[in-house]
């Protein structure tokens, strides 16, 4: 069974007096308020993996650390252009070889969260599955709590169109004055077509999308675990379509759990921009390769995009106390908490 813990120690305490929070208009980055760790089965590996989440200082961003690869080689920032692979999951690296696969969960529930910089270290290549979905990782979160920190949240506004398009699949990124994906998927059979539009206010990410499991297709089962992936799959972490039936025990969590869970990997990979973005994504039977190959086109010219301070109503902002250990919420994510005293 997965596992959750609150772990000891010195948690992150806001500072006072600082100028910055005189300016309610001025969104401040946020990091963790204690140290939050979990164990589970890796999706597609198999193996079971152990992670920690820790606080980190401003301007460190999202930074994951093999555990078991000593010093800096082990080390990799979650970003666009460390980025190496995006069959079936996205796969980060470092130029030592390290790589961490299977990010895109936990980098959802980050930025639905509002968290801009954590320290995650990790004692395997691929993260925990937990069920399918990012719901666990917001659980550890809201657990863990977050704290301002006394430095402007950096966005990054869209200035031009940016597309890319390839085998009838279609992304693209739009100027706006604020974030919403617009996602379309079609498949055959009891998926079919299916819309969704994110808009990214505050807690519309762990209501509309944080519950959505992955899926895949019976048929191709057998393909997957010949290629080495989803050895670590089950009915317990992943939603599992055969002809028109769903196999999962209690079926969807949603009527179109199949597209908010692309939204939600969207906004995972969306993420590795290193904070959020000021601007609407398109997406037509798109995946993790294509919205890589469009952040790719996007920072390829400097015309398109600039960084600024993050500026709105403080109330817009996610702000997460910790959690009580509360059985409904166990039960439901079929977690098991431990804090510590």
């Amino acid at each position: 069974m997965d596992r959750f813990e609150v772990v000891g120690g010195a948690a992150v305490t806001d500072s006072q007096g600082s100028a910055l929070r005189s300016d309610r208009n001025v969104v401040l980055q946020r990091t963790l308020g204690s140290a939050v760790s979990c164990t589970g089965q890796a999706l597609h590996s198999g193996a079971e993996v152990s992670m920690v989440l820790h606080p980190a200082p401003v301007d460190h961003g999202i930074v994951f650390q093999r555990t078991d690869i000593p010093g800096p080689d082990g080390r990799i920032p979650a970003s666009w252009d460390n980025v190496v692979n995006t069959s079936f999951c996205t796969v980060i690296g470092n130029r030592s070889g390290a790589t961490v696969s299977t990010i895109e969960h936990l980098m959802a529930a980050l930025a639905g969260c509002g968290v801009d910089n954590v320290l995650i270290q990790i004692d395997g290549s691929e993260l925990p599955v937990m069920d399918g979905s990012a719901a666990p990782f917001v659980f550890l979160v809201e657990c863990a709590g977050t704290v301002a920190q006394d430095a402007p949240r950096r966005a990054l506004k869209i200035k031009r169109r940016v597309t890319v398009e390839a085998d009838g699949k279609r992304v693209e990124l739009t100027p706006a004055r604020d974030f919403q994906i617009n996602f379309r998927i079609e498949f055959d059979g009891t998926i079919g077509r299916q819309d969704y539009v994110f808009g990214g206010a505050s807690g519309a990410f762990k209501a509309e999308l944080s519950r959505a499991r992955t899926f895949t297709f019976a048929g191709e089962i057998e393909q997957l675990h010949a290629a080495g992936l989803a050895l670590g799959g089950s009915l317990d972490n992943a939603v599992v379509i055969e002809g028109d039936r769903v196999l999962n025990d209690g079926g969807l969590r949603y009527a179109d759990e199949c597209v908010r869970h692309k939204v939600l990997d969207c906004l995972g990979d969306l993420y590795t921009v290193g904070g959020p973005i000021i601007g609407h994504y398109h997406g037509l039977r798109a995946g993790h390769g294509m919205t890589n190959r469009l952040l790719k086109a996007l920072f390829a010219d400097p015309a398109n995009y600039e960084w600024v301070d993050q500026r709105e109503p403080a109330a817009r902002q996610p702000v997460l106390t910790a959690v009580p250990n509360t059985p409904p919420l166990r039960a439901e994510l079929g977690l098991k908490l431990a804090a510590s005293a």
